[in-house]
Formats: C-alpha cells, sequence, structure tokens
C-alpha cells in the first residue's frame, strides 16, 4: 500500500503507528495509516488481521486525530 519513500513501517513492526494517515474520519474517531492499520483517537488500533491493539499512552510522534479548532 505505501509508496512514501522512505517506506512506512508495516502493520507488523512496532512503530506502526508511525505511517502515513490516508484516511481520516475526526467525526467518527478513525482514521487510516497507508501499511492498512485503523488508528482510534482513543489510541487503540485494528491490525489488518484482524488483530487490535489495546488503549495506550499516545507515541510522541503521534498528532491527536481530533481537528483543530
Amino acid at each position: 500500500m505505501c509508496q512514501h519513500q522512505p517506506r512506512c513501517p508495516l502493520a507488523s513492526a512496532p512503530d506502526h503507528e508511525a505511517a502515513s494517515l490516508v484516511a481520516f474520519h475526526p467525526e467518527q474517531g478513525w482514521g487510516l495509516l497507508c501499511n492498512g492499520v485503523v488508528v482510534f483517537d482513543d489510541t487503540g488500533a485494528l491490525l489488518p488481521d484482524g488483530r487490535s491493539t489495546p488503549v495506550h499512552d499516545m507515541p510522541a510522534h503521534r498528532v491527536p486525530m481530533r481537528q483543530a479548532a
């Protein structure tokens, strides 16, 4: 999926949330990363293989998905 250079981390990588956001639905609280991971505004995530990741502290590189006022 990823066309970025350097390529974004794979969905299976520990830093998978560093991938670029390709779809953004703040009104619904989720976004799609270019590696196929769906991230939620509570910091949980759904991986392409159906596994989920628990809510966790937000990494410093990740900007909250809420739109700025």
